[in-house]
């Protein structure tokens, strides 16, 4: 513990002594302004609600199950009073966590997710019965910095792994760590020409940005041939020179051969127009094939040799000739210079404009250099793994969206040798072993390319040496090259599971259920995992491939450093000033042009900082954007509104505790069939909810999963529900005892059915409310939601019937609500009489749940009437639909016009969505291309349509006589 038990007692006792402060102050300020009845209302509270240390959750143990307040805040994460958020934070980040906040601390969740650890709930077994479902966790980079792609990675397998886990499976989520240890990153640097620059290992300032022109004199007494370089060293393994061939001045020279002056090397001049521009220097360049990435292709194009001249620590090896050998490259460059003057070949430099490439890191001057490299032969194994998507009768991976199977395609039908080579210090090593022999003339590691032997261990290539050289004299050294990340991450399914052993882990897990990653490494990692993991795991690596969208601000603009718009999750989950997010700009390596514009971006898209948001409205922000498509625009105020919406969440359990009472238990089953309409209503939606998400979860639609859940609670449960059941605990009538009963049974099951519903998305939450709530009696209680089964649906909850009559319920509302905005401000809150006009069909509707609208609507009364009934003279009106109008009583007289506008324009809307629909019907083929059932749909939404808008003109008919009649 970073704070001594002592300490953090005495730092408790201060906390709780400023609450107290804080409470004292905040009470005596608001006694002045309350009544008399709310005072007496206040005088009879249980003295447990008085005092503020009730709010606040005990001390827990590292590990131990989080202890909760006795009672709860009337906020998530904030006290009934006011406390100063710094105390609190301080209290939650060092009391309470001994850790400073982090990715999984905030939201309560550094306790839970100690408790989840210790009580093994992540534990996958080997040996279970259940079946098992396997994700790897995509490696991130050591050296690179947490960024909001592994948020969203980890939000959406979190997501799966929790859900399949409540689901009954025997799940196994496998982390991993990246090897590539050196983040290397070639920056570059415009030079306007001659530069004298300060090189790593170098006592004097090299020049750049220098051409230096030079002849090779040639063969046959035909002259010369001037060419020029930036790197004149690099002569010393020219192997060609190139010329256009359409050249004229070059015509004679085709096919004819020049010297090299230092060591005798007889260089051809070809003819190459992909490379060449006549228009540019002496219309001559020189070819050095082993050190330039241009001149490499051109060598290839004509057979050329490479010969390389440096060392790998940048120094002129053997083939630079004994003049030059050991000599760093850039001091080589001088004396090649005076060499090429002593022998009278040299013909002046001049100023160059060039981009200079530099290590990021070391500020070293980076440079083409050829090496023999390692390549797997991909032919056979992209073969297999093309069809384990593409074979439509043995498909072996389902690709999700499907449409990146076609990008899947492109590169595996041109797939090239792979490169597995990487000159890095940190990483797995090439199992090959140059073998030196005694009688070698050249020393070199890797000259000689049939001195290589490839083995499991320096014991076997040993022997195998002594095998091929019997008789001679040779030592062995292993290759210093690394494997490509790619290669060892492409192990990565098969080596977490124990592979090359046959462990029970490999046995039981492998192939693991679905990869989850961002569509942009899709070959480079996910085709690679597939053909090792075929060729060499017997099997593919996964079934499925999920790819998330790429993350982009708000804008739509990538995030990069030089904007100043990337977003690191802690900074969203735990919240940052402006002030800071700038000063963590000022610590990167932005020049000052790049800093300046970052922080005008920061001070555009934050101009107050980043909110404390929380770990739980992150994880659902990015759940719910994987719907945009192949990228996503983070709005962190959509985030700010997730976390907004935690406290809704919270207050449906206050509700719900403050309802159900200290002694209420649980029921084990219910018959909805003899309730209330809206518990009918509620279990009905929720089983919908439950299927809706289920299904969504299992196309991996994660978008529309939480859509779902957010939709159930937010409109449904708490807008709706426990708005239309308070009337049963506000009013002391005997009718509602009853109702009041069935009430509670269903508030409880929808909180436990909903926040499990909810706990993949919002884990820490949700576990918090769900340990509030009260279980059944006579059953196994799980200890933790986390453990805990996932919502199913239950056929006898649905109810079809209940919930076309609540449709139309919450379509008046909308109607009535919307009536009631158009009044004065100070009256919209009032409760008034409203009048249905309904047809026979719906007018029995109406009736039933007289109590229903008026709840939800804040009506004093509802009564049906016909629609020549004097009462409405005077009411503002709305059309639910063809078959019921509703009228509001209003006070005073009607504005007319406003109405008639109203009215004309939500006639004309209709009328738009009902053109709009009949010329889709009728396009050319529209009977072909539709489904029966879609067809049928839209037959049904243009009738309704149809109906709408007779009964919209019937309205506007009406208002017009009613506003006449006084004038009669």
């Amino acid at each position: 513990m970073s704070i001594a038990v002592g300490a953090k007692e005495k730092e408790l006792k201060k906390q709780k002594a400023a609450l107290k402060a804080e409470a004292a102050k905040l009470q005596g300020q608001q006694a002045s302004n309350t009544s008399k009845k709310t005072e007496r209302k206040n005088s009879k509270k249980d003295a447990v609600e008085e005092d503020p240390q009730n709010y606040l959750d005990p001390e827990t143990s590292l590990g131990e199950k989080k202890k909760l307040s006795q009672l709860m805040a009337k906020q998530y994460l904030l006290l009934q009073w006011k406390i100063r958020k710094s105390i609190f934070l301080k209290v939650l980040s060092k009391l309470v966590c001994a850790e400073p906040l982090t990715f999984r601390s905030i939201n309560n969740g550094c306790r839970w997710y100690d408790w989840w650890e210790k009580s093994g709930f992540f534990v996958a077994e080997s040996n279970s019965s259940k079946p098992p479902f396997v994700i790897v966790l995509p490696p991130p980079n050591v050296t690179g910095a947490l960024h909001i792609g592994h948020a969203l990675t980890g939000a959406i397998e979190d997501t799966i792994i929790r859900w399949r886990r409540m689901s009954g499976y025997n799940t196994l989520w496998v982390p991993g760590m990246d090897h590539a240890g050196i983040a290397t990153q070639v920056d570059y640097i415009d030079l306007k020409g001659k530069e004298l620059r300060k090189v790593p290992g170098y006592k004097d300032p090299v020049e750049f940005g220098v051409l230096t022109s030079f002849a090779y004199p040639l063969e046959e007494n035909l002259g010369e041939i001037v060419v020029a370089t930036t790197r004149v060293e690099t002569m010393l393994g020219d192997t060609a020179i190139a010329v256009h061939p359409d050249d004229c001045r070059y015509k004679h020279l085709h096919g004819k051969v020049a010297i090299h002056p230092f060591n005798g090397r007889k260089i051809p001049i070809v003819c190459d127009a992909i490379l060449v521009d006549p228009a540019f220097g002496t219309g001559a360049v020189k070819i050095t094939p082993a050190h330039d990435p241009n001149d490499f292709e051109v060598g290839k194009r004509h057979q050329l040799e490479f010969i390389n001249i440096f060392t790998d620590d940048g120094n002129i090896n053997s083939n630079g000739g004994p003049e030059f050998a050991g000599m760093p490259r850039f001091e080589a460059r001088v004396s090649v210079t005076k060499a090429l003057e002593e022998k009278g070949l040299y013909r002046g430099s001049k100023d160059n404009e060039m981009r200079l490439g530099v290590c990021s890191r070391s500020n070293d001057v980076v440079e083409p250099l050829i090496k023999p490299q390692w390549y797997v032969n991909c032919n056979t194994m992209a073969k297999d793994a093309l069809d384990a998507v593409m074979d439509d009768e043995n498909r072996k991976i389902e690709i999700i969206p499907k449409e990146y199977a076609a990008e899947w395609k492109r590169w595996l039908e041109n797939i090239r040798d792979w490169c597995i080579s990487r000159q890095l210090w940190w990483g797995h090593r090439i199992p090959a072993w140059y073998v030196t022999l005694e009688s070698d003339q050249l020393k070199e590691l890797g000259t000689y390319s049939n001195h290589w032997v490839v083995c499991r261990s320096e014991e076997e290539a040993q022997a195998e040496a002594a095998r091929r050289f019997a008789g001679q004299k040779f030592q062995i050294a292993q290759d210093p090259d690394v494997l490509d990340t790619w290669f060892s991450s492409g192990l990565f399914p098969l080596s977490v599971l124990g592979w090359p052993d046959e462990t029970d882990d490999l046995k039981n897990f492998y192939p693991t259920s679905i990869l989850e990653t961002g569509h942009d490494i899709l070959f480079f990692w996910v085709a690679r995992m597939v053909m090792l993991g075929m060729k060499l795991g017997g099997d593919v690596p996964f079934r499925k491939v999920y790819l998330h969208p790429m993350i982009r601000d708000a804008h739509g603009r990538k995030m990069s450093k030089s904007l100043g718009n990337v977003v690191d999750p802690l900074e969203v989950i735990n919240g940052i000033s402006l002030e800071d997010l700038q000063k963590r700009l000022e610590e990167g390596n932005l020049d000052p042009s790049e800093l300046a514009k970052a922080k005008d971006v920061q001070r555009k898209d934050f101009p107050s900082g980043i909110p404390e948001c929380g770990a739980d409205a992150l994880r659902f922000a990015l759940v719910s954007y994987t719907a945009q498509s192949d990228k996503i625009n983070l709005d962190i105020q959509r985030v700010v509104g997730y976390r907004q919406w935690c406290n809704k969440l919270w207050n449906a359990i206050r509700f719900a505790m403050s309802k159900l009472g200290d002694d209420y238990t649980p029921p084990n089953s219910v018959n909805p069939s003899i309730m209330p309409f809206s518990c009918q209503w509620i279990l009905s939606a929720l089983n919908k909810a439950v299927g809706k998400t289920v299904s969504s979860l299992e196309a991996y639609e994660f978008s529309d999963a939480a859509s779902v859940v957010y939709s159930w609670w937010q409109f449904q449960l708490c807008d709706v529900f426990i708005e239309v059941i308070k009337p049963y605990f506000s009013r002391n009538e005997e009718s509602f005892v009853s109702a009041r009963g069935f009430a509670r049974d269903v508030l409880w099951i929808c909180l436990d059915s909903g926040l499990r519903l909810l706990h993949p998305f919002m884990p820490f939450v949700t576990e918090e409310l769900w340990q509030r709530l009260p279980q059944p009696k006579d059953t196994i209680q799980k200890e933790s939601i986390v453990i805990s089964e996932y919502p199913t649906v239950i056929q006898s909850w649905t109810n079809e019937i209940v919930e076309h009559d609540m449709e139309l319920i919450e379509s008046a509302v909308k109607s009535l609500r919307s009536l009631k905005s158009l009044l004065p401000a100070k009256e919209r809150y009032e409760k008034r009489q409203a009048f249905a006009v309904c047809h026979s069909k719906v007018a029995d509707i109406v009736r039933s749940y007289v109590l229903e609208l008026s709840t939800l609507a804040g009506l004093s009364s509802l009564k049906i009437v016909d629609e020549d009934d004097p009462a409405l003279t005077g009411c503002s009106r709305d059309v639910v639909n063809a078959n019921l109008r509703v009228y509001l009583q209003v006070n005073g007289t009607i504005n007319a016009e406003a109405e008639r506008k109203k009215l004309q324009t939500k006639l004309e809307e209709t009328k738009r969505q009902k053109e709009t629909l009949e010329k889709m019907m009728a396009a050319s083929g529209y009977k072909e291309k539709v489904r029966p059932q879609i067809h049928e749909e839209n037959m049904e939404k243009l009738t309704k349509l149809m109906q709408q808008v007779l009964s919209l003109e019937k309205a506007t008919q009406h208002l017009d006589q009613d506003i006449a009649l006084p004038q009669v």
